[in-house]
This record gives C-alpha cells, sequence and structure tokens, in this order.
C-alpha cells in the first residue's frame, strides 16, 4: 500500500466515517484520487471501492481526475453576473488559456465554474486552491493567473505580507466584513469568555440553561425557525450512549454570507454557543461542518478552538467542574443540499449527503445513531449572549414572536451591500432605505428557495417568524433587471444542487427550468402555465427534502408578484400542438432516422 495514503489511513485509525477527511487528505497530497488511491482507501476502510467512489463523485471539489496543479473556480451566481461576470469569464479563458471544465495545455490550471461560494456583496469572485479572490476585473484576473504561472501560490498572491492564516489579520486581508450596522446583540468586541463560562457553570446546572434559551424565545435562525431551547430540552430527554452538538456552516444558500461573517469576526461567541448546547444536553463531542468554499477560515478557526483549550473552556474538566466537551472541524466538499440537516450528518459519516426521510429527526436519532444538536452558527452566537445577560435582556428586542436581532446578507442592486444587524420587526422598506436601494422592485429573501417580494406591495410587511421569516439572504433587484432571466437561473442552480435521489426533484427541476426557458425565448402559451403551476405542486408535495420541496418557489412567487412579465412573453396557441413544437423538424428528425435504419438492415 503507498506510504502516503497508509498515513492518511493512520491518521484516522482507518475509520470509514471520516471518509470526508481521508479523501481530502488525499487530493491535497496528490492533486486528485486516483483508482489506486480509491482501491486502497476501500482496502484499508474494509469497503468496497463503489462506496468510496459514490462519496467521492457526490461532491462537487473532489476530483477523480487530474485538473490542474492549480483548481480555480468562479463564482457563477445571479449577482456576479449582474457585477461583471462575463468580462471575467472571458478573461480567465483568455489568460489560461483553455475554457471551462478544461485544464490548459500545460497541465498548471484547471478552469471551473462554482455556485454561491459566500461572497454576495463583493463579486466577481473565485476561489484558486482553497484561496478567494473578490471584486475580480478583468485586469486583476490577469494579474492572478500571470503570478500562478510565475510559480506563486494562490496564499502568497492574496496574502503578499505572508500573514500568518491563523490570525484575525489574515482573514481581513482574504475578504472584506463589510459589517454594515452597530452592535446590537451579535459582534460585541472584548467579550470574556472565560468568565461569562464559569458563571454559567457555576450559577446553573443544564435545565437552567434549557430554561434560559427557552424563556429568551430564541428560534432557529437557519431559516425552519424551531425553537431552540425546545431542541435542547429534547437531546436532553433523549436517550443515548453520546449525544452529539453540530455547527451547521454549511452556509450554500445563494446571497448569504451572514455565517462567514461571523466565524471570522467572533467565532468564539459561537464557539460558546456550542458549549452551552453542549452542556445542556450533555454531550461530549461538537463538529463544525465547514463548506468547503471557506477553506481559507479552517486554520483561523482551528487557532480558536485551540485558544479555548488552552483556557480551560474545552477539554476534560472544562474549568473544574465535571463537564467534558471537544470541538472538531469537520470540511464538506461542495454539496448544497449538505444545508439540510439530516443532509449534513450524512456527509459527517463519510457518505454522500443523501437527506434522510424524517422521522426520527437528529435531535432523536443524529450522528452515528445518537441524539444530535444541528443549529446555525448565528444561532449559536445569540445563544452565547443569552447566557452572559439573560433571556428577559434578550426578549426585550425584537417582537414578543420574534426576539432578539437577525442578520441580513444583502447584495444586489443597492448601495452597502454586506451585513445588516436589525430588529426582528423591522419593515422591507426600512430595510430598503438602510442599504441605499434607489429603485428596487424586486427583492429575493432567503436565497432561491426562500420567497419572492414585490417592493411595491410588499414595502410594509416585517421581518419576523410570522411574516417575512428570512434566513438571512436578502438580494435587491432593480427595474433593469430581467425577472424571468434571474428565476431561470435559479432553477439552473436546483437542478444542478439535486442529489438525485428522488425522481420528482430530479426530473420535476429540470422539466420547471425547460418550461422557464421556452417562456424566455417567447414559445411559452398560457397552458406552459398553468403546468408549471400543476408540476410545480406535485414536486412541493412529493420530493424528500427541502430542496425539491423549495424548487419551484422562486417561479411560483414571482407569477404571483408579477405576472406581467410572464404574460408580455407568452404566445397566443393556434391549433392542438404546442408553439414550441416544431412539425418539421420533427419530421426531418424522423425521416433521417427511417433512413438510417434501413441503410442498416
Amino acid at each position: 500500500m503507498n506510504v502516503e495514503i497508509q498515513s492518511v489511513l493512520s491518521c484516522y485509525s482507518s475509520d470509514k466515517t471520516r471518509l470526508m477527511d481521508m479523501l481530502w487528505d488525499v487530493q491535497n497530497q496528490q492533486g486528485y484520487i486516483s483508482d489506486k488511491a480509491i482501491t486502497q482507501l476501500a482496502d484499508g476502510l474494509k469497503m468496497s471501492s463503489d462506496d468510496v467512489r459514490e462519496t467521492l463523485t457526490f461532491y462537487h471539489f473532489f476530483l477523480d481526475k487530474p485538473f490542474g496543479k492549480h483548481q480555480v473556480y468562479l463564482c457563477n451566481t445571479v449577482i456576479a453576473k449582474m457585477n461583471g461576470y462575463h468580462e471575467v469569464r472571458e478573461a480567465l479563458e483568455q489568460e489560461i488559456g483553455c475554457s471551462f471544465n478544461r485544464v490548459d495545455d500545460s497541465g498548471l490550471i484547471g478552469l471551473g465554474d462554482a455556485n454561491c461560494i459566500g461572497l454576495s456583496d463583493q463579486e466577481p469572485a473565485m476561489m484558486v486552491d482553497h484561496v478567494v479572490f473578490t471584486r475580480l476585473t478583468p485586469a486583476k484576473v490577469k494579474d492572478i493567473i500571470g503570478q500562478l504561472k510565475q510559480g506563486k501560490s494562490a496564499d502568497e498572491i492574496a496574502n503578499p505580507d505572508e500573514v500568518l492564516n491563523t490570525k484575525q489579520d489574515y482573514v481581513e486581508a482574504i475578504v472584506d466584513a463589510n459589517l454594515r450596522t452597530e452592535s446590537r446583540v451579535l459582534f460585541k468586541p472584548n467579550r470574556d469568555y472565560k468568565s461569562i463560562l464559569q458563571k454559567c457553570l457555576d450559577t446553573n446546572i443544564p435545565e437552567d440553561v434549557i430554561e434560559m434559551i427557552t424563556e429568551s424565545n430564541l428560534r432557529g435562525r437557519g431559516g425552519a425557525g424551531f425553537p431552540t431551547g425546545l431542541k435542547w430540552k429534547m437531546g436532553r430527554e433523549a436517550e443515548g450512549a453520546e449525544k452529539y452538538v453540530i455547527c451547521n456552516a454549511d452556509e450554500g444558500e445563494p446571497g448569504t454570507f451572514k455565517d462567514r461573517v461571523l466565524l471570522s469576526h467572533s467565532p468564539k461567541d459561537v464557539l460558546l454557543g456550542m458549549i452551552a448546547a453542549a452542556y445542556a444536553i450533555g454531550s461530549r463531542h461538537g463538529i463544525i461542518y465547514l463548506r468547503a468554499e471557506y477553506w481559507y477560515l479552517k486554520e483561523f478557526l482551528q487557532q480558536q478552538i485551540q485558544d479555548f483549550r488552552d483556557d480551560g473552556l474545552l477539554g476534560k474538566q472544562i474549568l473544574g467542574n465535571n463537564f467534558e466537551f471537544d470541538i472538531r472541524i469537520q470540511m464538506g466538499a461542495g454539496a448544497y443540499v449538505c444545508g439540510d440537516e439530516t443532509a449534513l450528518i450524512e456527509s459527517c459519516e463519510g457518505k454522500r449527503g443523501t437527506p434522510r426521510v424524517k422521522p426520527p429527526y437528529p435531535i432523536q436519532q443524529g450522528y452515528l445513531g445518537m441524539p444530535t444538536s444541528v443549529n446555525n452558527v448565528e444561532t449559536l452566537a445569540c445563544a452565547s449572549r443569552i447566557i452572559e445577560e439573560g433571556a428577559t435582556w434578550f426578549s426585550a428586542t425584537g417582537t414578543d414572536e420574534s426576539t432578539g436581532t437577525r442578520l441580513l446578507s444583502v447584495s444586489g442592486d443597492c448601495e452597502k451591500p454586506g451585513i445588516y444587524e436589525i430588529e426582528w420587526g423591522t419593515t422591507l422598506n426600512e430595510v430598503m432605505t438602510m442599504i441605499g436601494a434607489v429603485d428596487p422592485k424586486y427583492v429575493q429573501i432567503s436565497g432561491p428557495a426562500g420567497d419572492s417580494l414585490s417592493v411595491e406591495q410588499d414595502g410594509d410587511r416585517e421581518f419576523c417568524y410570522s411574516d417575512l421569516s428570512c434566513n438571512g439572504s436578502l438580494m435587491v433587484f432593480d427595474h433593469t433587471r430581467d425577472i424571468l432571466e434571474i428565476v431561470r437561473d435559479y432553477s439552473e442552480f436546483f437542478v444542478e444542487e439535486s442529489c438525485g435521489i428522488c425522481v420528482p426533484c430530479r426530473a420535476g427541476g429540470v422539466d420547471l427550468m425547460h418550461k422557464m426557458e421556452r417562456i424566455i425565448a417567447g414559445r411559452g402559451t398560457q397552458q406552459d402555465l398553468e403546468e408549471i403551476t400543476t408540476w410545480s405542486n406535485l414536486l412541493k408535495g412529493t420530493s424528500r427534502c427541502g430542496l425539491g420541496t423549495a424548487a419551484p418557489n422562486p417561479i411560483l412567487a414571482t407569477l404571483d408578484k408579477f405576472p406581467e412579465v410572464y404574460a408580455e412573453k407568452l404566445v397566443v396557441q393556434k391549433g392542438p400542438l404546442l408553439p414550441s413544437f416544431d412539425m418539421d423538424e420533427a419530421m426531418s428528425a424522423h425521416e433521417l432516422a427511417v433512413k438510417n435504419l434501413m441503410e442498416e438492415e
């Protein structure tokens, strides 16, 4: 067996649940994961090669063949396409010397696409070997690719001052935070984490912590809005030899980047929230599932975890108490569906990120079959503030039913994109004024999976769980933007990110995308719109997970809010055939097929 493969297996004690880590280690060492490496990993893990390959091929950033010494992935979101994406794309092809999804003739650079990489406030953006570059222009592309060809690494180009990647200065040199509002609940500087946790452990039993979180009415900030206190209570009561706390940092919803900024500028708030969750439910093991697109944060976060260990906040007998808990980072590999908590758990177990059928829910039967509390980054950061300041303090902000604040990741047609901390109860119009949206028409909240809003119709609606229950993404489009093209782009995103496990999502998403293309091309009829509605309802009612359920949302919501943009594209149906059906083309194809068949005979 190859010495490098043997070393990787030994590092993880040949534990097949750590297959994701092993695949990353092999790829980082060898540039890709060869058939030989797959076979050797399979032998060492007592798995079949097909099982290893099943995991490998599911994720966007794992490579089973060479893709250049350097891999360049250009983000292709709607927001990027509004800000110079096409010019940057052309510049990349020209400077590298190959088209997309190819490797240049020298084998130096592979060029590919990526869906949202969490940088919508500073696009166009790309990843080069785990390092990100933002606000790209053709000139900037020429400089970066030129330096790669001169032998420099991506990190040397992005970090010419050689700041250690464990330092805050490194993170800030790579990516702007764009914090636009003063701290209300989150992003408080100079917190004394040791004193906060010491006081919590000295004065509260686990049930007290759960009661504090429950009284604060903190709800999940990932989108579902499930009461955090109830989740922790269920975790405390669940039976299991072990219990786990997982921080969901797989922030893959296009237009969302709030969790990135929390991890880069308030990471210890998140760690303290995980410790509080572990104390509450009785867990010894924590995992931060970090999306591959945030790899440049990995060493920095590892240092934050080590700081907590050095200060006695993680490990055995935390701060002298009979409480043991530690945290590790699990890297993802590029799969939007892993934002679903059950798909994320499958990935943590070394498998493809296929969503599980619920029930049972993770808090009952999650990671390795044990009770698992999966919480969003922002939820955990809020929890850390609650154990410091108390439930009454937290619930005094926001509304009665939606307490605290909400982070918004704002991008698109506005003067000041970035991160905004607003109180629940703030209206859409107030946010539009705050961000400098001059001529807003259409706002997409919670990413493509969320809701489409008309500023004219919805301006007085409030951000709260009973109205605009936003997961943090807010993309703004003015009157110059083509709504149908935006929706088609979202449809394509869902097609690309479907795990493919169930037919409604796998096939239905493609059909909806084709319907949008037909309408945009001016070949759609009223019948197409009726079929879109029928198929969408079937897709929403029969898909296995939230991706399939949400895939029709942009179409249905914009049909409701902006029916005129669809109506003006429709043609009048004449006769029994759809305008999209070309009889001459069909007959020509038929005649060719008959001719070929006769020649074969």
